[in-house]
């Protein structure tokens, strides 16, 4: 039998996405086919779905084994445990994914955990790493609660920074600090976070009025990394708030663009190190079957799941 089951878009289902029979996928050369045993959802995908033509694969983030390693002898062999990133497909029984997107799993580190790595995990890592050296500096992390930021919080303090998180909701206080953020802000426009300022670097998802605020709050030779508008809204600031701190910068993130100098597969390892050493805990908040994919993909667009939401088969 050459088909499986996989998540596609649906204009018909409940956030546009429902489970069908579609063939399976034959790797490439450089591509290994993995079995999927967990996901996890992110913004972006359920937000792309609402555009893309029925019957469109979706799904970024997986974690499963290898069940037939890359013909041209590179990546992972068969068998083994591994979390990878793929540009779409990976919400699938099987999935086809380039080595260079692969990472291997030690056998404590379980798949749930692992499929929250790939689009939160290196957004985060990647977006610090915009700022070099942190140690001693001032991060604020935006939208701290949510799934990149949760990763965020607990990388910036790793590299030593005193971190600050803003929040929207009372409640997901305590999830933001025992991801290691020395403060807590809750605010709905962002303005209370110059009381813990300047800020050396801004890991901001937002946008709208948050994203204004925070750049009249820069150090001088600070950098604002905008890698989200979760808001939906447009963002008016004056220009002198990047201006008057003299060399500070706002920066445009998109991780598809940041992984075309960097594989995933090496940030993907870093961050499963630090799993695997319990320095680094993915926050899992939401675990379903793939049968819920359209539920979760609503609550996550409705802002109602701090942490990170997986999927498994």
């Amino acid at each position: 039998m050459n088909e499986m089951k996989a998540v596609v878009v649906d204009p018909d289902a409940p956030g546009r996405l429902a489970l069908h029979q579609v063939e399976i996928p034959v790797p490439a050369r450089n591509e290994a086919l993995i079995k999927v045993a967990a996901v996890s959802v992110n913004q972006g995908e359920v937000r792309y779905a609402r555009d893309w033509e029925p019957g469109h694969p979706i799904g970024w983030d997986l974690a499963g084994v290898v069940e037939q390693a890359a013909p041209d002898g590179t990546g992972p062999e068969q068998g083994a445990r591994v979390v990878a990133f793929v540009r779409s497909g990976a919400w699938a029984e099987k999935a086809v994914v380039p080595t260079h997107s692969i990472a291997k799993l030690p056998d404590h580190v379980f798949f749930e955990q692992a499929a929250t790595l790939p689009v939160a995990g290196l957004t985060a890592l990647h977006v610090l790493e915009k700022g070099g050296g942190l140690l001693g500096r001032n991060v604020l992390v935006t939208g701290a609660s949510g799934g990149v930021g949760v990763f965020a919080c607990q990388l910036a303090k790793l590299m030593g920074a005193h971190v600050v998180g803003l929040i929207r909701r009372e409640e997901n206080r305590d999830i933001v600090m025992k991801s290691g953020a020395d403060e807590v802000v809750v605010s709905e426009d962002g303005s209370a976070i110059k009381d813990f300022g300047p800020y050396y670097l801004v890991a901001e998802s937002v946008g709208g009025e948050i994203l204004a605020n925070v750049l009249g709050a820069l150090e001088s030779d600070g950098i604002c990394v905008s890698f989200g508008n979760s808001s939906l809204q447009q963002t008016e600031f004056n220009v002198r708030a990047i201006m008057q701190p003299g060399r500070a910068k706002l920066y445009g993130f998109i991780i598809f663009e940041e992984l075309g100098t960097q594989p995933a597969s090496a940030g993907l390892s870093r961050l499963v190190k630090l799993v695997s050493e319990r320095k680094l805990h993915p926050r899992i908040t939401v675990e379903e079957p793939m049968e819920k994919v359209g539920e979760i993909a609503r609550d996550l667009m409705d802002r109602k799941i701090a942490g990170k939401a997986v999927l498994r088969w």
